[in-house]
């Protein structure tokens, strides 16, 4: 199983990738035998990897890393890297590989003091000989100085280093970066290789993938997540009643914050299964004491570490609440499709009866405001408004239609 079988509905982008990642084979097979370059390569130093929510082109870029990374005997007699078993591409997929640097936002945007040491790392030689690749997945949470940093590594790199930088837009990304990059643009797969990829790779049943598939309309993670994991099902269950709930203003209220309530158990959660296991390493790589006594001058590290794991736990947060209100707006899509007369492509068919009511009870033009109302509580959440209020102003929006 080769590592473009992640790229669920990319044929097309899997082949340039493979391409690419045969022509840089060649780069390096050339170097080590001092003989010269291919004249014509498809490899470049700098790739942008955009689509919509959902594509995978984090899993695209890391696909891409893996194939860079492929130390298979096969490649000696014509085949093609990334085959997905070696060490190079295993230790790259899943992010242990010592020349593959990535770079997520633990807050809401990507420091410039977060960035200081990997492009650092961008101008050192690769350990293993083959690429040093740095793969930033949230490249739209660069702030103005971190940008800039950035830039000037993508600008003059050194000869074996790869950056792939992954944004939801081309227009996520500073102008003179994306100049320099060699844009690959993802689209939403298609319902039925969403759900084919859930019963090749994960096992499901066919019922349940496409079931999956079509509630999160092509998302892949998010499809994987629903059809295997119960707490997912629960917590979407819960969102989709919401509706239902705001018939007066104390039900709005209630049902606001256990939304906020509901993410923020999802965030600690997540949370507290790495936290502790960072803290423990850094004490430990700074030489703290059998007793937990940590050397003179080394709290203003853990310091620094809790702040970040604060503002990971409030991007969590805002991400499991995005989440939800993504299902929110996928219902009240669901309503104004029956409203219109159209019953195909129904994402939330298990929530018909819910659908058929809210449709009954209300017109075109009062979905329409509620749309709006939860894309409104998208962008005051991105604008950093404190969660409970964004989201009691949006069920009282959605009671008054």
């Amino acid at each position: 199983m080769s590592v473009w079988d992640d790229l669920v509905g990319q044929e097309r982008i899997g082949e340039q990738l493979a391409a690419a990642a045969r022509d840089a084979d060649a780069l390096v097979t050339a170097a080590s035998a001092d003989a010269p370059p291919p004249e014509a390569s498809k490899m470049t130093h700098a790739w942008l990897f955009t689509g919509p929510p959902g594509a995978g082109y984090v899993q695209a870029a890391r696909a891409f890393a893996a194939a860079l990374q492929c130390v298979s005997p096969d490649r000696a007699l014509g085949g093609a890297p990334g085959c997905g078993f070696c060490d190079g591409c295993h230790t790259a997929l899943i992010g242990t590989h010592a020349d593959v640097t990535t770079v997520t936002a633990v807050g809401a945007q990507i420091r410039a003091e977060d960035m200081r040491d990997t492009v650092r790392q961008s101008f050192t030689a690769p350990a293993n000989g083959r690429w040093q690749v740095i793969l930033v997945e949230d490249a739209e949470r660069l702030n103005e100085k971190s940008a800039n940093a950035v830039l000037k590594a993508v600008e003059e790199p050194a000869s074996r280093t790869v950056w792939l930088l992954c944004a939801p837009s081309v227009e996520d990304v500073l102008p003179t970066i994306r100049s320099r990059c060699r844009l690959l643009t993802l689209s939403t797969p298609s319902v039925d290789a969403v759900a084919d990829m859930l019963v090749r790779r994960e096992g499901v049943e066919p019922d349940v993938a496409m079931a999956a598939a079509r509630a999160t309309q092509g998302h892949v993670e998010r499809a994987r997540r629903l059809a295997t994991d119960p707490e997912a099902r629960a917590r979407r269950a819960a969102v989709l009643k919401l509706p239902l709930r705001v018939d007066d203003v104390g039900g709005c209220l209630k049902a606001a914050q256990e939304l906020v309530d509901a993410a923020a158990a999802d965030a600690k959660a997540l949370a507290d299964e790495t936290d502790a296991k960072e803290t423990e390493d850094m004490k430990a790589a700074l030489g703290a004491s059998q007793g937990g006594r940590m050397p003179r001058g080394t709290a203003g590290v853990i310091k620094d570490l809790e702040d970040n794991q604060k503002r990971r736990r409030t991007r969590t947060q805002r991400d499991s609440l995005d989440v939800a209100l993504s299902d929110l707006t996928a219902f009240y899509r669901d309503v104004l499709a029956l409203q219109l007369g159209s019953r195909i492509a129904i994402a939330n068919a298990d929530a018909e009866d819910a659908l058929e009511r809210i449709a009954r009870g209300s017109t075109p033009e009062s979905t329409l405001r509620r749309i709006e109302a939860v894309a409104a509580c998208r962008e005051a959440l991105d604008r950093n408004v404190t969660p409970l209020l964004a989201v009691e102003a949006m069920t009282m929006a959605l009671r008054a239609g």
